[in-house]
């Protein structure tokens, strides 16, 4: 049995990003995409970052981005899987100052010795979230900068219906797929408390056009992002669910030139290590303009 707080098979993760750091080319393109992304909201400060780490670096997607800019004077990238931290580094040779084989639930990082973590596409498989970023917040330095991309709950959604549905038909029962993933209206909640300052989290759904579901499977193993809930069934899905799971999402979500949609949804962080000179609410009372003074008049309901 699992334990409680073990959702994810954090072991099965490393030998998933193993085979997929060996194919990355091939199957990086949401990395890649999200990576750009990313680095749009990191353009938005006005800081200089020192010291940053690019925590589940993949093959180096954000470290070929964000490597060459002039904010960030050393980058290292981390990985919980040997072989993607390899990668990253031979496919930033010049760009990044290392890489680390580190778990994201377990943080190698000294308190106050980073300037910036940044993170793009790994954090939805980390079993405890609040312990990693307060883990985060205590190895920024103040005024440190917390920024990263995760998949949020409506990502696949369909995809998962399609596969339950078709494990019932095919298998006689279900199998856990739904993964836990966090939702907007928390993750700020998340990161204050955590310990972080001037939370900001936003989303946005990214959405890629497959032939049909089972191309779209394929993609998920190649990139070592399918079903990892510790709970899940350890036998291999029969062909014949898989084909029937594909004809169902056809069947409910193609569209007239027969290709379907998969939704990916991205959910942003920003937040960053506490600091006297950050900005701070005025004390209750001490505002200065009338609320009916800006709003008006608030009409009588009686009348």
């Amino acid at each position: 049995m699992a334990d409680p707080i073990t959702v994810f098979d954090r072991q099965i993760l490393k030998l998933r990003r193993d085979r997929a750091a060996t194919r990355a080319q091939d199957f990086n393109f949401l990395f890649a995409e999200t990576a750009e992304r990313l680095a749009d909201r990191l353009d938005d400060t006005t800081r200089s970052f020192p010291i940053a780490v690019d925590l589940g670096c993949h093959s180096g997607e954000l470290g070929q981005i964000i490597g060459k800019r002039g904010e960030i004077e050393q980058l290292y990238q981390a990985d919980i899987s040997q072989r993607y931290a390899k990668a990253a580094q031979a496919n930033n040779a010049g760009n990044t100052n290392g890489t680390i084989v580190a778990d994201e639930e377990f943080l190698p990082f000294a308190e106050g010795s980073l300037d910036l973590i940044i993170s793009n596409l790994s954090l939805h498989w980390v079993n405890d979230l609040p312990g990693m970023l307060l883990q985060a917040r205590r190895a920024l330095k103040s005024d440190g900068l917390f920024l990263a991309s995760m998949l949020g709950g409506e990502t696949l959604k369909d995809l998962r219906e399609a596969l339950m549905t078709a494990e019932a038909e095919e298998e006689g029962g279900v199998s856990p797929r739904v993964s836990p993933f966090v939702d907007v209206k928390d993750a700020g909640a998340l990161l204050q408390r955590s310990g972080f300052a001037l939370p900001v989290v936003d989303a946005d759904d990214l959405l890629i056009d497959y032939p049909d579901a089972l191309k779209l499977m394929r993609d998920l193993s190649g990139m070592g992002e399918s079903n990892l809930v510790a709970k899940r069934s350890r036998k291999f899905t029969k062909r014949s669910t898989l084909a029937r799971a594909a004809a169902i999402y056809h069947e409910r979500h193609a569209r007239p030139d027969g290709r379907i949609h998969a939704k990916f949804q991205i959910i942003y962080l920003t937040a960053w290590a506490p600091d006297e000179s950050q900005p701070k609410p005025l004390r209750r009372g001490t505002g200065q303009v009338s609320l009916v003074d800006f709003l008006g008049d608030v009409p009588d309901k009686n009348n």
